[in-house]
């Protein structure tokens, strides 16, 4: 026994097999004990590594997404985090865990009004303090969006790429969940208290659950594995750009800065890069993507001259380099010059940020911006002027999502997410509708649905559909349709009437 307990490569392949274990359906309970009897504690950046060698060895990171909670509770109280690094005040773990005391704060508050629901008690007086408290909590993506754009791309410079990809899609679930709580949330009419608590238990319990589950595992996994992984240096560079994104229901008064580092040194440029605050390229790379921009560029400096134009393939209006150097005022035609000034002059005295126009030209919708920029002391630099052709643009309707044909191609096959908006997916056609479910009277009657979906749904033929009427979005509902197989798409999931429909594949 203890030959295992100290073989990190045993013990990790020790985890790995039962991690698969949960994988296929044996009790998180039972494989926790035996984590227990045999391995006593489990380092917890083993765990991150066995998942890495998992989706590296070719198992789906959907699947691992799908068990993410079964695996937490599995390893709860078993990981062990002796040793692990503790934040300083300012430093940006040590903002995130007060972020979390923050959260979970609200979500003790929203327990304590849930837990005291009974025949007496007022439903509207308390959906108006759950919907207060769900507002807050709502402020928990910002929380997320640092965790994904701060933090995951420093993980992946040091090659963990799997768990932060498993992560994210924890995050937009609990994102989906807390869409359906608001959607809940805001269905104003008089209910019973049974009808109360059914929706509690269908869509309230299960989101702030979510929440303590994701607190659990960043707390325990993902941020001593950051303090192990990422210099000072990368924190440093994490901390600045913290700012950009900000801070969910906490507001942090210290200021942090890494010793022993000269920072000046670290910060240095490429050889050969244009170094900016936000990133670095070449002049080939920056002349690339000026030129690519749908829009005509015309840079004029703080003494009037016209110094740059981009030279896009979408250009509107002629420009040649001869203008370069040469007075703003002479490249107008002498009836519209005094605009030309009167908009400089605005920016130049700070009246002004902006000025905008726009043209019908050779049945073409031209859009015309003039912007005053600034330095960092709001000193003025200059003008920019921004001309695009909106014709087409001003055409569109609906929304055509990111993605690829091949994606498309299975979503379709799959019946994925699919249209969580009015474009229907292909597999979806009214004529096979064959049962329909209005849940609204069961709600109202204090009972749950669930049980009577998936009884229904388990007579269902090939590529027939099942309708699900509902007063707000059940996604925790939906998602367990969807792990059982099922293509789900949701129509108008903001009106007063949800439909959610089940197709099986």
């Amino acid at each position: 026994m203890s030959e295992l307990i100290n073989n990190s490569e045993k013990r990790k392949d020790l985890l790995k097999h039962m991690i698969l274990q949960l994988h296929k359906g044996i009790a998180p309970d039972a494989v926790r004990t035996q984590l227990v009897q045999l391995m006593g504690e489990v380092p917890y950046g083993e765990v991150v590594e066995v998942e890495q060698e998992l989706i590296s060895e070719g198992l789906p990171q959907e699947e691992i997404l799908k068990l993410c909670d079964v695996h937490s509770q599995a390893l709860k109280g078993v990981i062990d985090e002796t040793g692990a690094k503790v934040s300083p005040p300012g430093h940006p773990v040590h903002t995130f865990v007060q972020e979390n005391r923050a959260v979970q704060f609200e979500i003790a508050e929203i327990e304590k009004l849930i837990a005291r629901v009974d025949e007496k008690s007022d439903t509207r007086k308390l959906w108006q303090s759950l919907k207060s408290h769900f507002n807050n909590l709502s402020d928990i993506d910002k929380h997320y969006r640092r965790k994904e754009n701060l933090l995951f791309p420093y993980l992946e410079k040091h090659g963990i790429t799997g768990p932060p990809t498993v992560m994210w899609g924890k995050d937009d679930e609990i994102r989906e969940q807390l869409k359906a709580a608001h959607s809940a949330l805001s269905v104003n009419e008089e209910m019973s208290p049974a009808e109360a608590r059914t929706i509690i238990g269908l869509v309230i319990k299960p989101t702030v659950e979510v929440i303590e589950e994701m607190i659990y595992k960043e707390e325990h996994i993902l941020f001593p594995m950051c303090m192990d992984k990422l210099s000072d240096v990368e924190w440093y560079e994490i901390y600045n750009q913290t700012t950009e994104i900000g801070y969910c229901l906490y507001d942090p008064k210290d200021v942090w800065e890494p010793a022993g580092i000269d920072l000046k040194k670290e910060e240095s440029a490429e050889a050969g890069k244009i170094q900016l605050p936000s990133g670095s390229f070449n002049i080939q790379e920056l002349l690339a993507i000026l030129n690519t921009l749908p829009v005509d560029i015309t840079f004029v400096d703080a003494d009037d001259n016209v110094r740059y134009f981009n030279q896009s393939s979408e250009r509107i209006f002629d420009r040649t380099r001869a203008i370069i150097g040469r007075k703003v005022q002479f490249c107008h035609p002498p009836s519209s010059v005094h605009i030309v000034e009167k908009i400089i002059d605005d920016f130049r005295s700070g009246r002004e940020e902006r000025a905008a126009f726009w043209i019908d030209s050779r049945g073409k919708f031209i859009h015309i911006e003039y912007f005053a920029l600034r330095g960092q002391n709001g000193e003025y630099l200059g003008t920019l002027e921004v001309s695009q052709d909106l014709t087409e643009k001003r055409k569109l309707e609906g929304e055509q999502r990111i993605q690829s044909s091949d994606e498309k191609a299975a979503e379709e096959m799959s019946g994925g997410e699919t249209g969580k908006d009015s474009l229907a997916p292909a597999w979806f056609d009214e004529a096979k509708i064959v049962k329909s479910l209005d849940a609204r009277p069961i709600l109202q009657a204090g009972e749950h649905p669930l049980g009577r979906v998936l009884t229904e749904l388990n007579t269902l033929g090939q590529g027939q559909i099942y309708e699900l009427i509902a007063p707000f979005l059940p996604a925790p509902m939906i998602d367990k349709v969807r792990e059982l197989g099922f293509a789900t798409w949701t129509k108008d999931e903001n009106s007063p009437v949800v439909k959610s429909y089940f197709c099986k594949i």
